[in-house]
This record gives structure tokens, sequence and C-alpha cells, in this order.
């Protein structure tokens, strides 16, 4: 690509978004892609999981919906530090994310196994006295189905609305390798069994207090200066508007600007960090080169 004068510009509106992912101080950089990651360079995997803001939007709107599952809440609630670091745990599944998606195979292995470790230790009780494990697979399943179907369509509003359903199957079928990692069960191979897998729990999902409070903090995100943060208000509100109706109401959130601000907003907002990253040197492919991975 020929240098632009506007080159400067996008370089700075990729640094501000870096410095949002990446803690800088512990030595965090973004995530390269690489020939052999987990997931291929031409995998649908790859050119969902690659765009910022639908994977922030997606994201949003999967936590909130994960949330409404008494069991997720509770392990947020009695494991979690997300009223002191909810931006440290945004970061975190965003990493985890690229990780497992764009780096060496044995990274993106390395991560799951250190999530299954942390998992394997952390259990409770619901407030009726229900005993849960984070490890149940059933409960790993609506997590792992919640997001990606989330992640999906977030791209599919803000960038390839015409997207074909076979790619659509593809993604919830190549995402699976990750969930059966993480010991999700059942999982979803295609879109129908996602939508039906959902419906399925819908008879064990509640909002109460502890909901509304979690809920409520993933909203009042700050995650940088007043512009990052005024587009993060916008994306927020993106990923709570594009949940079901009937998870919406159940959350009974205050209604923020009208739907066609925030979706116009979003898109806008879509397209400047695709603009920004265009020819960007972390899009490049880096070759196999099993030598490259620290061992």
């Amino acid at each position: 690509m020929r240098p632009s004068p506007f080159d400067p510009v996008r370089a700075g509106i990729r640094q501000r978004i870096s410095d949002v992912f990446n803690d800088a101080e512990k030595g965090e950089r973004p995530v390269l892609r690489r020939a052999d990651a987990l997931f291929a360079p031409d995998s649908v995997a790859w050119k969902v999981n690659g765009d910022v803001v639908t994977m922030m939007i997606g994201g949003v709107s999967g936590l909130l919906l994960q949330m409404l599952h008494p069991a997720v809440l509770a392990g947020v609630w009695d494991h979690s530090d997300f009223r002191a670091d909810m931006h440290g745990r945004l970061r975190r599944t965003a990493k985890f994310i690229a990780v497992t998606t764009y780096d060496h195979a044995e990274a993106g292995q390395a991560v799951i196994d250190k999530v299954n470790r942390i998992h394997s230790k952390l259990g409770g009780v619901l407030p009726d006295g229900t005993p849960y494990r984070v490890t149940d697979p059933e409960l790993l399943a609506w997590v792992h189905v919640t997001e990606t179907i989330s992640f999906l369509d977030a791209w599919i509003r803000y960038a390839e609305p015409g997207m074909p359903r076979a790619e659509q199957d593809a993604y919830f079928d190549e995402m699976a390798r990750v969930g059966e990692a993480l010991g999700a069960d059942p999982l979803p191979r295609d879109r129908a069994a996602a939508e039906a897998l959902i419906q399925s729990y819908r008879p064990r999902l509640k909002a109460d207090a502890r909901t509304r409070e979690v809920a409520e903090m993933v909203m009042r995100q700050r995650v940088g200066s007043p512009a990052v943060d005024a587009a993060a208000g916008v994306i927020m509100q993106a990923g709570l508007d594009l949940m079901p109706a009937w998870a919406r109401r159940m959350h009974a959130l205050p209604p923020g600007l009208p739907t066609p601000l925030v979706r116009g907003g979003a898109l806008s907002t879509a397209r400047l960090l695709r603009w920004a990253f265009r020819g960007s040197p972390n899009r490049g492919v880096h070759p196999k080169d099993v030598t490259a991975f620290p061992r």
C-alpha cells in the first residue's frame, strides 16, 4: 500500500485501540496472525473474530445473555473481581479469543488449558441453596453458545448482512473446537442447533438484583479517553440492542439512545476502525515457524 497523509491518523487510532485491549505495563502486545494457528487463515473464524467493533458488540451482548443463567452469574459474583476490574475482565476475554483464533496453535491450547485449570477450582452455592461447579458441561455450553451466536450476529448486522447460511453454520462448527476443549456439552454445530439450544435454556434463566448490578456495571464501563469512552458507550448500547427481545425484557435496563442512533453510531464506528486497520502490519499472516513459539 502506498504511503498516505492519513497514515499517522490510522496509526494513532490503532494505538488507542491497542491500549484498550493490551496492558502495556505488563508487556502485553497485540496478537500476531499466524499461519499455524488453531484455525486456518481462510476460516470463517478468522473473518468474524478479527473485526474489533463487532467483536466488542458481540462480547457485550454475549455477556449480558450469559449472566441470565443463575450459575454463570454466581460464578462471576463469587469468584471475579468485576467490581474493581471489569475492564480487565473484558480485556482478558478479548485476549483469549485473539490467541485461540490467531496465535500459534500451541499458544491457543495453552490458554485453553489455563482456563480449564482455573475453572476446575471454582464452584459454590446459589442463593436458593443449589450447588454449582464452573466445570459443569451444560453450564459451559450456555456460555459457549451465547458467546458464539452473539459474535456472529454482530458481524452479520454491522459487517455482512448477506452472510450465507452455510458460512454461518461453518462458524459454529469451527468454534465448537474451542468449546469442546473447554468441556462444553452439548455443542451446536450449526445455526439451527445453536438457536434450539438457547431456547432450551430459557426456563432456567432469571434476572434479579444481582443480575441488574452486574449488568449496570457492564453498561457503565469506561475504558480510555473521552473519545474512546464515547465510542464504547455506543458499543455497549449496540450490544444490548443485539440481544433477543425476550432477553432485553428480562434485563429491564434503562433505555438509552434511540435504536437508529445506536445502530448508525455503531456502524460508523465499525467502518472507521476498519479504515484505520487497513494495511496494518498486524493484519499480515506470519508464516509457519515452530521455533517462534516460546518454549
